[in-house]
């Protein structure tokens, strides 16, 4: 089978893998006892961003492939509550907090946009 894409190549996947070893060093300095909870948590929605992106790619039709985006997008918007949950309860400071926001922001914007140019070309 031919992929259609090739998720190494796409720049989304590209920066969500960033965003995800991001996240894993942020959340390095988290409190122990947050372990099993929004370290967790924050890891794992993460990790799900650019994994769904990937498995979108094997896929056999633009509406499979487009829902595979549209988890990963409800994915970062896990991840965005999840920021703004550890910034407001003080396990991420602010400079730390701004910066993730921003990059998931890019992110869900570069998913959208390339939902939008994988439903309008279907295979």
């Amino acid at each position: 089978m031919k992929l259609k894409h090739n998720f190494k190549n796409l720049k989304v996947w590209q920066k969500s893998v960033d965003l995800a070893v991001k996240v894993y060093e942020i959340s390095q300095s988290f409190p122990s006892e947050e372990k099993f909870g929004i370290t967790s948590q924050m890891r794992r929605s993460s990790v799900s961003v650019p994994s769904n992106i990937a498995e979108g790619t094997a896929k056999n039709t633009s509406k499979s492939f487009s829902n595979s985006l549209d988890i990963s997008l409800g994915e970062s918007f896990e991840l965005e509550t999840q920021a703004i949950i550890a910034n407001r309860v003080g396990i991420l400071n602010n400079d730390a907090f701004k910066d993730l926001d921003s990059d998931i922001d890019e992110i869900q914007k570069m998913i959208i946009g390339f939902k939008s140019t994988v439903e309008s070309n279907p295979y």
